[in-house]
């Protein structure tokens, strides 16, 4: 009969090691051994030591190598998944012992796409900051494909996106909030900006500004025009930087592609307002994004705060 030591030490009793499965995880994210070795600041020959030595202790072969690298067996898959959801929680449990350690509530680590960290976070940071005087905060704004990427790596507690294409969603928990619209943007004194009756065709042969090819708003904004029959721009800049995409608009003539509350922010200051949107795009918007979080980890106690008072401000909105 196995005794619960025998369940719960069996490969700690055998001498694996954490620099062990950290490196597995650096391998099946590397495909590279030379790779890995670098990211664990280690020398190849090391590498290959300490992933012999896991084969031994687990009693199984986790990784197969050939001319273009090398690639983890089914087994091996099995054990980097583990291990990198063991060693996340380890990151997440060290960050709530230093915390305690301070004297503070906590940190929380939030994502979002540009729209919500508008409308959504700041005002619940900028809330919490009253409330709950001792929690940090650390706030990351970019597309969901990277957000998704900082939530699976432990960078994140949650993210305000979309779980994109490719991605097994049955990993996270959702929970939707709406449609993110957008907007054309130029500068003040822009040609468009003074002509009347403007249309969306005008605008093409000017240079765009927006995200990369293949992220959901340019996706959007390709089916948009494709949809009226209008070709694309003939010139994109793709940038994921908001600062970036208002840095051309100011000193060019480009015509900026973003979410309309970074557009408002920085149009509202009525006629002194450095940009103005153009009116040519009625209902275009990127479809609805959610508050994203994984299923199988549980958030941290600021998580859970910061979570509590989103939910609240959502539910003040009617959303």
């Amino acid at each position: 009969m196995r005794t619960n030591r025998d369940l719960g030490d069996e490969l700690v009793s055998r001498g694996i090691k954490l620099r062990q499965l950290a490196l597995l995880v650096a391998v099946q994210r590397s495909g590279q051994l030379s790779l890995a070795a670098a990211l664990m600041n280690i020398t190849q020959p090391a590498a290959s030591r300490l992933l012999a030595d896991l084969e031994r202790i687990v009693g199984a072969q986790l990784s197969q190598r050939h001319s273009r690298g090398i690639t983890l067996t089914p087994a091996g898959e099995r054990l980097a998944e583990r291990a990198r959801s063991m060693l996340r929680d380890l990151d997440l449990a060290g960050r709530e012992v230093r915390d305690i350690n301070r004297g503070s509530v906590g940190s929380v680590h939030v994502g979002s796409v540009t729209g919500p960290s508008l409308d959504l976070v700041l005002p619940v940071v900028r809330s919490l900051e009253r409330s709950e005087p001792y929690l940090r905060f650390k706030i990351e704004v970019t597309s969901s494909d990277r957000l998704v990427a900082g939530l699976l790596s432990g960078n994140l507690d949650l993210y305000i996106g979309r779980v994109p294409e490719g991605i097994e969603a049955s990993q996270f928990d959702t929970i939707p909030i709406g449609a993110e619209p957008l907007s054309l943007v130029v500068r003040r004194d822009h040609p468009l900006a003074r002509r009347k009756g403007l249309t969306l065709e005008e605008c093409l042969p000017f240079d765009w500004v927006m995200q990369p090819t293949g992220s959901m708003l340019c996706d959007t904004v390709e089916r948009y025009l494709t949809g009226r029959g209008l070709a694309l721009p003939s010139t994109v800049i793709s940038t994921g930087s908001l600062m970036l995409s208002f840095a051309f608009v100011m000193r060019s003539q480009a015509v900026a592609v973003m979410s309309s509350s970074a557009a408002r922010l920085f149009s509202e200051a009525g006629e002194g307002g450095p940009v103005t949107e153009l009116d040519v795009v009625p209902g275009l918007s990127v479809p609805a994004y959610s508050i994203v979080t994984l299923r199988d980890r549980e958030p941290t106690p600021a998580a859970q705060i910061f979570l509590k008072v989103l939910e609240e401000e959502l539910r003040g909105r009617g959303a």
